[in-house]
């Protein structure tokens, strides 16, 4: 059974990142809790929710799940004044131009791909559009902002991680794009349980401490729904343009609008509606069998008064073993083609 010493123990070599000091020097830890070898840690660190705080979060979770813990808990708060002044933290430096400063001046588009409920592939559509657009000579990135259903690094085929580099982080290159995703920084597929604005800190730190290019446009995966992230997205990017995804079933498209007027209401720009699933084809016969009905979107273009821009069939990419990327169609795969046609309609409609 793991005790709490060894816990501490285990930390005596993992240094504060701002500070460059032992955690337990600086007494940082200030809670732990033991339970069927589940640890569960509150750490007072300089700066939390920046970009150290995940390069030692990981740090954290690697050296007690040394000490014997089977998962890691962790839960940060601010060390006090006092504490930083006697081991000489200072403030933290004014950053340059961030990704949010280069969309208000218009230098950046956000393209938030969204829907009513999950299961419906917008994860795949968000992957998709991203690399074709890629594919024209667009710069782009991608930020996996479904929090708690993190899938792009495993859609991409991704496995390094993204480099932290004093209080920056550098994102990972896959297929000329540029991707961050929460999916980074957890150990072992382990859930995350934070409530709403530890969410939007997160975001936050997405869009100002990593270091992006000079982008084109910057694809956003929000979870499904109208939560928390998704109201902190329509109050951090006024500009954001959507695509809201939708199965041609009717309950999906039903609840698809609500998202849809969640956009309105807020005034981002609908680009358009992408039909996914819409039928299954026959590589046999090229018969195509509707398997969850029709019309769901068109009933959702006509009641948000905007369009659909593509309908994708049920399909699956062909898998490359030495370039592995499970959601990831190829440039001439016959719904690579399609998802090409809608990159042309975004460049189109967005004018750049």
């Amino acid at each position: 059974m793991l005790t709490e010493q060894q816990v501490l123990d285990a930390l005596k070599d993992v240094q504060e990142p701002h500070l460059g000091k032992s955690l337990i020097e600086l007494q940082s830890v200030k809670e732990v809790k033991i339970k069927d070898n589940l640890v569960s840690l509150k750490l007072a660190i300089a700066q939390p929710g920046t970009a150290e705080q995940m390069q030692l979060q990981q740090a954290v979770v690697s050296a007690v799940k040394g000490a014997g813990a089977d998962s890691v808990g962790l839960r940060f708060e601010k060390l006090s004044d006092e504490v930083l002044a006697k081991h000489g933290g200072g403030e933290e430096k004014e950053a340059g131009e961030t990704i949010l400063d280069r969309a208000k001046n218009g230098k950046t588009t956000f393209i938030a791909v969204t829907s009513g409920k999950g299961g419906v592939g917008k994860s795949t559509v968000s992957v998709n559009l991203a690399t074709s657009l890629a594919r024209k000579g667009k710069k782009v990135g991608i930020i996996d902002a479904d929090i708690y259903g993190f899938s792009v690094p495993d859609m991409m085929g991704i496995e390094e991680r993204p480099k932290v580099v004093g209080q920056r982080i550098y994102p990972v290159n896959r297929f000329d794009v540029q991707v961050i995703s929460m999916g980074f920084f957890v150990e072992d597929n382990s859930p995350i349980i934070w409530r709403g604005p530890m969410l939007g800190k997160m975001l936050n730190n997405f869009f100002n401490e990593v270091e992006w290019d000079d982008l084109d446009y910057l694809v956003l995966d929000l979870p499904p729904g109208t939560g928390d992230v998704a109201l902190d997205i329509h109050s951090m990017i006024p500009q954001c343009k959507e695509i809201i995804v939708t199965t041609p079933h009717a309950t999906a498209a039903f609840v698809a609008a609500r998202a849809g007027a969640m956009a309105i209401k807020t005034e981002h720009e609908i680009l358009g509606i992408v039909e996914n699933m819409a039928y299954f084809e026959s590589k046999l016969t090229g018969e195509k069998e509707y398997v969850f009905g029709t019309g769901g979107g068109e009933k959702l273009a006509e009641e948000l008064r905007s369009e659909v821009l593509v309908k994708i069939p049920l399909g699956q990419p062909e898998i490359d073993e030495e370039n592995f990327a499970p959601s990831v169609y190829d440039e001439d795969h016959q719904i690579g083609k399609i998802y090409s046609n809608l990159a042309d309609s975004v460049i189109k409609k967005i004018g750049k």
